[in-house]
């Protein structure tokens, strides 16, 4: 089974990700990963990755695919993979296609996880984490048992993402929605668009995938 989430920075894709990858036996291929294990392996690949973004240039689409392709063609790929963070514009999904059509191989699902933009800005400006250990919390959901005392390592400092900010997250939501809006109608006209509420908890996201994928559920898009 080879899958596609889709959903914008916050919506919770990496968590569902590895979900639906450990519970089918399936690769997570999250895109964010894969360019830092290539840099860090040193191999020719990484490093022509490495020298595009230290020049502060964005990886071109070709260097993407050959690097998903890599992962595609891997022995912990046979049972299929869920890809997380790719594609976001039309031409990657029409490269992808095109790369796993040379393999006989095509996209059982792609899973939108839709959102509530005003209340996922409100989720992600109101994270921050353990400066020790990288444990995660919120301002209003889930804070410390002890007020200013992590419950995982017990240590006292702790920092919200510079990025994250009200108006740092519109804009990224605003590039995500403009970016998939071409991508929702190609993979819609493929029958494989499926359409899931990704405010649910992280436990009613899950279910909603899996009623999906297995056919029991779920909205076409």
């Amino acid at each position: 089974m080879n899958l596609i989430l889709l959903g914008p920075p916050g919506a919770g894709k990496g968590t569902q990700a590895r979900r639906i990858a450990e519970g089918r036996g399936l690769m997570q291929i999250s895109t964010g990963d894969m360019l830092r294990q290539a840099v860090a392996s040193g191999s020719a690949l990484g490093k022509e990755a490495e020298s595009i973004m230290a020049a502060g240039d964005l990886v071109p689409d070709e260097i993407m695919i050959r690097m998903i392709e890599a992962w595609v063609d891997a022995p912990d790929c046979k049972n299929g993979f869920v890809l997380d963070g790719f594609p976001r514009t039309l031409a990657q999904a029409e490269a992808l296609d095109e790369m796993l059509g040379r393999r006989d191989r095509r996209l059982d699902a792609v899973i939108e996880m839709r959102v509530d933009d005003a209340a996922l800005v409100d989720r992600i400006t109101g994270r921050f984490s353990c400066a020790d250990c990288g444990a995660g919390y919120h301002d209003r959901f889930r804070r410390p048992a002890t007020e200013g005392v992590c419950d995982a390592c017990g240590g006292g400092a702790f920092a919200h993402r510079a990025d994250d900010t009200a108006e740092t997250v519109r804009a990224r939501l605003d590039a995500y929605h403009a970016q998939t809006a071409l991508l929702l109608p190609h993979y819609r006209a493929a029958g494989a668009l499926k359409t899931v509420d990704g405010m649910a908890s992280i436990d009613g996201v899950a279910r909603e995938i899996s009623n999906a994928l297995d056919g029991a559920g779920g909205a076409d898009g």
